[in-house]
């Protein structure tokens, strides 16, 4: 009975996969891939799809001629686009260093004018501000208060109150003219009519 081997996490299987391109620095089909993986010690099942999960994020270049797939990946590709990461990083750094500089002159913009003069009229101006907002928010109230005794306002309840009114006398007026038709029409008895 053969020792019992350590399986590979999935990271390890990828960075052995990748190993094996860049240690060779060779083309492989998918079968010479499928071997080189097997003997570096990981799971024959898995190679092929670990092998396209590698294409899929660009670190395997994969091309197809004929009927055959080719596969290859150099070290420098890996340098190249980790360069082209940090140049692209160092881009949306300046870019935030800009849009902070500008942030800080907007709001040295907006402080201006608010600063703290000697005689402390400022201060005096945002009390009265803070009193004139309350006595505002009271006004408001005492005026919803009132709108109660509001002339405009009770009209409108009166129509709306005749409305009501007119529709609950016309379906009274239906009701028994139903009753009527029921014990005229249809022969029922008044006291049966008065149970519809």
């Amino acid at each position: 009975m053969s020792a019992k081997t350590k399986r590979m996490s999935a990271e390890e299987k990828r960075q052995a996969i990748l190993g094996i391109y860049h240690s060779t620095k060779e083309v492989y089909t998918e079968k010479e891939i499928i071997l080189l993986a097997a003997k570096a010690g990981v799971n024959q099942n898995t190679i092929a799809d670990i092998n396209q999960a590698l294409c899929d994020d660009g670190l395997v270049d994969k091309e197809k001629i004929g009927g055959s797939n080719y596969f290859w990946s150099f070290p420098a590709k890996k340098d190249r686009r980790d360069e082209l990461a940090h140049q692209e990083t160092l881009k949306k750094i300046e870019g935030l260093k800009t849009n902070i500089q500008e942030a800080e002159a907007r709001l040295a913009d907006a402080k201006r004018g608010r600063e703290e003069d000697e005689s402390g009229d400022r201060a005096k101006r945002m009390a009265r501000r803070v009193e004139v907002h309350k006595s505002l928010a009271a006004a408001r109230a005492e005026l919803e208060r009132l709108k109660q005794n509001d002339p405009k306002e009770i009209a409108n309840l009166e129509k709306e109150l005749r409305l009501v009114t007119d529709g609950a006398h016309r379906w009274t007026d239906n009701i028994f003219s139903c009753k009527d038709y029921l014990v005229k029409k249809r022969g029922m008895m008044k006291k049966e009519g008065e149970f519809v």
